[in-house]
């Protein structure tokens, strides 16, 4: 007999950080399956350009900062004002900066920190009223491999992934009685353009063995549409080439 999967049709997901690599992989898949998508970033011209791909009547963009509350907020309003309600959010918005603790500066490092952590309890904290008003909801937090076991040339962004996952399993505790189920993907290297000049470049031969960003996608859309009566709450991944 197959298993019942959740009918995603309908349904209302906000992306933060989705104007390339796994944010615009998700939301693609997302709206093949039925979703409706908000998606929120800073480059206004991709936004217009994710839409235009994806269609009005199933997306909409909102250029926003989520260091700001403020804007994360607008992504939530933008949802429920268009869609009628918000029934999951994926912080997905994240900067890595490779090297040892010195190599960048003041403002390179703040910047990341805002960006991955508090960027995270920013979009959360927006779309959980919301969530809440519908009845429940899915929390899908983007992190990394790296928040498990950390890399010596990666230290504040993989301390950023480990404050997501602590974020994430607190969250579950808290919010699972309220109907709302909280999820951290955790890739390994994904071959996307993210860090490219800042430790990474473009076709990077090691890109061969990584995952891609529809691998990553398809695991945010495959814990959406567990039944409502199950949940994972981290699901860590690696391309069969990379090492664990």
């Amino acid at each position: 007999m197959p298993y019942p999967t959740r009918d995603l049709t309908g349904s209302v997901v906000a992306i933060t950080g989705a104007t390339a690599g796994i944010g615009a992989a998700a939301a693609s898949q997302l709206v093949e399956a039925g979703a409706k998508v908000v998606l929120g970033g800073r480059r206004e011209e991709r936004l217009q350009e994710a839409v235009a791909r994806l269609g009005a009547d199933n997306a909409l963009g909102v250029t926003m900062d989520v260091r700001s509350p403020a804007d994360c907020r607008r992504l939530v309003d933008a949802a429920v004002s268009t869609f009628g309600r918000l029934d999951t959010i994926v912080p997905n918005a994240g900067i890595g900066l490779y090297g040892d603790i010195l190599d960048h500066s003041d403002a390179e490092i703040e910047r990341m920190m805002h960006t991955n952590y508090d960027g995270t309890v920013w979009a959360i904290r927006a779309a959980l009223p919301a969530m809440l008003d519908a009845g429940g909801g899915d929390v899908v937090i983007v992190s990394s491999v790296a928040g498990l076991r950390g890399g010596g040339d990666e230290a504040v962004y993989a301390g950023t992934k480990f404050a997501q996952l602590g974020l994430a399993g607190s969250l579950d505790r808290e919010l699972r009685a309220k109907g709302i189920r909280v999820t951290a993907i955790c890739p390994a290297g994904t071959a996307t353009e993210f860090a490219i000049g800042a430790g990474r470049v473009e076709n990077d031969p090691r890109f061969a063995d990584w995952l891609t960003a529809d691998d990553v996608a398809h695991a945010i859309v495959t814990v959406l549409q567990q039944p409502r009566s199950a949940r994972t709450t981290m699901w860590a991944m690696w391309g069969m080439g990379q090492q664990s």
